[in-house]
């Protein structure tokens, strides 16, 4: 099989090296807009050779990670260059404007919309790790548009990665996202600029900050060039989140005014339940693995 990685960084070169492991029978090649990743990527041995659009005509298998602004102008071009029996996978954060804007293109049917819900704060080939992607969701929309043979093909491999797959609209999609991924960034984004902002001591928050710190700011190292993008694409899902963001910070705020710390133990201890929520979703996820091992 042959399969195209287009965007050769975290998303890209632990794609590339799970398939490596779990497929004998495969060749890799790569592309990326900026050549000092594609020059490392192959250093680093994921991929096995760089392309060009012009040679995704042979291309099995197209694999799309690369941010969501240049998502809309690439997807259209890369369905007009493989040829029919290539799926066409895309990994971008966000989905509802990306699938309108190959509604109507003649390959739709090649195109298969996808977000595997996997990461790290670092970005580019060095950033990539094998098992990225193991026993994560991988949410896929709009699936009846994909030509079946073409989602036997994306989901055979994503099995054999161990993913788990989450079906989805693209409205849905953006909008729960929003609230679980989007709104995190910005939260840590902004937390991390308070913070330099009013500790001017860059020694005093190396030594004064604990592991609750770095834990709620570690997603303010993520690359602007991929999230700055996500935020436009996703803005109006995002600007209602951040409205109540916002509202629960003011009545924050507004008890710590009037010393009402009463109140503020009832809220934190109420917000508590989010433990039985991630220890649910954890339990499940160990449940998984051992069904996967099976």
């Amino acid at each position: 099989m042959k399969i195209v990685i287009i965007g050769v960084g975290l998303i890209g070169g632990s794609f590339a090296l799970d398939l490596k492991e779990k497929f004998d029978d495969i060749e890799l090649a790569g592309m990326d807009q900026n050549e000092d990743n594609l020059n490392r990527a192959l250093e680093l041995g994921f991929i096995d050779k760089a392309v060009s659009l012009q040679q995704l005509n042979e291309a099995d298998l197209v694999f799309m990670a690369i941010p969501v602004d240049a998502a809309l102008k690439v997807l259209p071009e890369v369905l007009n260059l493989v040829n029919d029996d290539c799926v066409v996978i895309d990994a971008g954060s966000t989905k509802k404007n990306l699938c309108a804007v190959v509604e109507g293109h003649p390959k739709r049917r090649n195109y298969l919309a996808a977000h595997p819900i996997a990461g790290t704060e670092f970005s580019g080939p060095e950033a990539a790790i094998r098992g990225l992607f193991r026993n994560k969701t991988n949410i896929v929309c709009e699936v009846e548009k994909t030509a079946f043979k073409l989602q036997d093909k994306a989901f055979e491999v994503f099995k054999a990665i161990g993913m788990n797959i989450r079906y989805m609209d693209p409205e849905s999609h953006d909008r729960h996202i929003a609230y679980v991924s989007h709104l995190s960034h910005i939260s840590s984004f902004m937390l991390g600029k308070t913070v330099l902002e009013k500790e001017k001591n860059e020694r005093d928050i190396f030594d004064l900050a604990g592991s609750g710190f770095a834990s709620t700011v570690r997603l303010a190292k993520s690359s602007p060039e991929m999230w700055t993008p996500i935020f436009r694409q996703n803005k109006k899902n995002i600007m209602e989140i951040l409205d109540d963001y916002i509202l629960n910070l003011q009545n924050f705020k507004g008890l710590m005014e009037n010393d009402n710390f009463e109140e503020i133990f009832e809220e934190m201890q109420r917000t508590n339940h989010i433990k039985e929520v991630l220890n649910g979703i954890n339990k499940n996820e160990e449940l998984k693995v051992e069904d996967h091992g099976k």
